[in-house]
């Protein structure tokens, strides 16, 4: 199905939006950034948008060529750090004396949405899992290597076994997890792409029912998880 029409991430309990320090060469705080990425009804990613803050001129500045620049350029990744937003307002409070401004407020300071996404990526028109309505197939791609540590704490948190050494530059999948709700089945596989410089979370799901929020839900979960370990979202592609 192709989709029409572009949306932001659904607000939750937790914060919509992605939050980094970023440091200068001598790793002193020189600002914050805040990203959310553009959904389509689907769910996979059509866009990119953030908003940064300077402490040199204290001012907000659109800055989605940063954002581009720090999914390609690993110097500057050792130079930002992931937070949360309780985090991002502490330090903001303390280099600036205000407060930071609400999700909305940052919102503003975004860039032009694109008016219509791309026609979306179909590897596969394979009929669905016998005894489901749907079957879908994303990738949510992560730049930064996955530590030993991250790996155990990931397995910990989603209950996964781990299936491949992480020591082993041979191994590509390093463990699988699946869930069911209400009916619908998901299933996902941690992997190392690009010769370990990436990951990835292939996301099998296979809907019973109409609806797919369970879908957008469990998405932000592991993205919300795989950033609590040090991982930068690239995007969310579909293939099928």
């Amino acid at each position: 199905m192709t989709t029409t029409s572009v949306t932001r991430q659904t607000t939750d309990s937790s914060s919509a939006l992605h939050y980094y320090v970023v440091y200068d060469a001598a790793g002193v705080p020189e600002g914050l950034l805040a990203e959310e990425f553009l959904l389509a009804a689907d769910y996979s990613s059509v866009g990119l948008v953030s908003v940064g803050w300077s402490r040199a001129d204290g001012r907000w500045y659109e800055a989605s060529a940063t954002s581009r620049r720090l999914r390609v350029d690993a110097v500057l990744r050792k130079r930002v750090t992931l937070v949360g937003r309780s985090a991002a307002a502490a330090l903001y409070r303390d280099l600036c004396g205000a407060d930071l401004p609400d999700e909305d407020a940052l919102r503003a300071r975004f860039g032009a949405s694109p008016a219509q996404p791309p026609s979306p990526l179909r590897l596969s028109d394979s009929e669905p899992r016998p005894g489901f309505r749907e079957t879908r197939v994303y990738r949510i791609l992560f730049a930064n290597e996955l530590s030993p540590g991250s790996l155990a704490a990931l397995s910990e948190a989603w209950q996964m076994p781990i299936t491949g050494d992480i020591a082993d530059p041979e191994v590509r999948v390093l463990g699988a997890q699946r869930r069911q709700v209400s009916g619908d089945a998901f299933r996902w596989e941690l992997r190392r792409v690009a010769a370990g410089a990436a990951c990835g979370l292939d996301v099998t799901c296979d809907l019973l029912g109409e609806r797919d929020e369970a879908v957008g839900v469990l998405l932000r979960g592991l993205t919300t998880q795989m950033r609590q370990q040090g991982m930068l979202p690239v995007t969310v592609d579909r293939f099928r």
